[in-house]
């Protein structure tokens, strides 16, 4: 039986002409450290014109015995059911540029269909690049700039080089996406922001912002980043109130930074510094973490 990858979606009927949009995709469920994908998601729908304009069936797609949504019980009866959705969003930009948006946890099933229902999207109406963004751990100071990796279907696309040379990692609906879209001749990429490890199941808006940079130079779309400055200077403001409180978080720091720096100096790969006699960025980060765990406030 063949498929039919119209069946899995069901578009509105009044969709204006979308010919050379962006289509961005975000999937709750694989790895996102610092939150930055899904705070950038928030952000975007905060501070733009938006609506739904494509939503999947999503009922055939989810694990829900796995990931079980939320329900609202009030005294003696269910009151509300947090419904999973998996929509693509019709947003416009600060200069009114239509761009897309895709969102919604992470399919368990069905993969190979959903890439298919995603590509006759991005052939209907026209997408000219469809790009993914999340954020993954990584051995870094928070003091140091934040460096975002992309990788995409052409190099010509890529704005900064991977420091990885060939890796398997567990596969995601995101990589497939771009990779199956690539091999059908369509312009994708993708965005991951190197978060700091100790702050990777924190939320760190600094992320979020180095990715909106990121998508908005590669895209040529105009996106107000405001509010996210201001989030990310005083979470930031946060962090050193913190690590300043102790020495031994300093100079888990300040060794951080050592090795970064030495990295860096030398163009080596982030994870690896051949020789040097540093701690490794695992035992440094772990340790940190720890401490800085502890300092949270109460909320």
């Amino acid at each position: 039986m063949g498929l039919v990858p119209e069946r899995l979606f069901e578009v509105d009927s009044d969709v204006p002409d979308l010919s050379g949009a962006v289509l961005l995709h975000h999937f709750d469920g694989f790895m996102d450290a610092g939150s930055a994908g899904s705070t950038l998601v928030t952000h975007l729908l905060e501070t733009t014109e938006h609506r739904i304009v494509a939503r999947f069936d999503i009922d055939d797609l989810l694990d829900y015995r796995a990931r079980r949504p939320t329900m609202t019980f009030a005294t003696d009866r269910w009151e509300a059911y947090d419904t999973p959705e998996l929509v693509v969003h019709l947003l416009h930009d600060t200069d009114g540029t239509p761009f897309l948006l895709m969102t919604g946890p992470e399919p368990d099933r069905r993969w190979e269909a959903v890439v298919a229902a995603v590509r006759a999207l991005v052939e209907r109406w026209g997408v000219r690049l469809t790009a993914g963004f999340h954020g993954i751990p990584m051995g870094v100071p928070h003091t140091r700039k934040l460096s975002v990796i992309s990788h995409a279907t052409r190099p010509e696309l890529v704005t900064e080089k991977s420091p990885f040379n060939r890796v398997q990692v567990p596969g995601h609906l995101s990589a497939l996406l771009e990779l199956r879209l690539g091999e059908a001749g369509h312009d994708a990429m993708g965005f991951a922001a190197c978060v700091p490890h100790y702050l990777a199941q924190a939320t760190y808006p600094t992320a979020a912002l180095a990715l909106l940079e990121a998508l908005t130079t590669s895209t040529g779309l105009v996106i107000p980043a405001a509010s996210l400055h201001k989030s990310a200077k005083r979470t930031d403001a946060e962090i050193n109130r913190q690590v300043a409180e102790s020495t031994e978080a300093t100079q888990l720091v300040e060794e951080l930074e050592r090795q970064h720096d030495a990295v860096t100096d030398t163009s080596e790969n982030l994870l690896v510094s051949e020789g040097e006699p540093l701690p490794s960025a695992d035992e440094l980060g772990a340790e940190l973490e720890r401490f800085l765990a502890k300092q949270q406030p109460d909320h």
